[in-house]
């Protein structure tokens, strides 16, 4: 296409999230995949989904053809401007307070729920077995 060379920023590509008008940001390049939006074997869906953010993950995932790969040449257009891409921020769960069971109320209810039932039948046990023998 006419864009060889010329580099876009994120909002600018952002901007072409139609299926009318479609581009996808992968591995640093712009393609304009307009024209192969009918023709996607996974549906403009999955294009217009990966619009407006760095969308090589999600191709890579999928696992593309050589022959799909050799098709993005059609579509190319320019480059990213890389510092316009968000930096990627690696999820952290939230902390948790730390549990301890052995100093919660309910471990000792939970606790004496089983011990006294089995402190009861072993005393009824221990009782019947006393009587029979003496």
């Amino acid at each position: 296409m006419g864009g060889e060379g010329k580099v876009y920023t994120l909002a600018q590509v952002s901007e072409h999230n139609t299926s009318k008008d479609c581009w996808l940001v992968i591995d640093g390049k712009v393609y304009d995949v307009t024209k192969f939006m009918e023709d996607h074997p996974g549906g403009d869906e999955v294009l217009l989904s990966s619009t407006g953010k760095d969308a090589t993950d999600d191709f890579e995932d999928v696992g593309h053809s050589s022959s799909a790969r050799a098709m993005m040449d059609d579509f190319y257009v320019g480059e990213i401007d890389a510092s316009t891409i968000p930096a990627r921020t690696k999820y952290t769960p939230p902390k948790q307070p730390q549990y301890n069971p052995d100093k919660t109320p309910e471990f000792v209810i939970k606790l004496l729920q089983f011990l006294v039932p089995l402190l009861i039948l072993g005393l009824a046990f221990g009782v019947r077995f006393y009587t029979k023998s003496a």
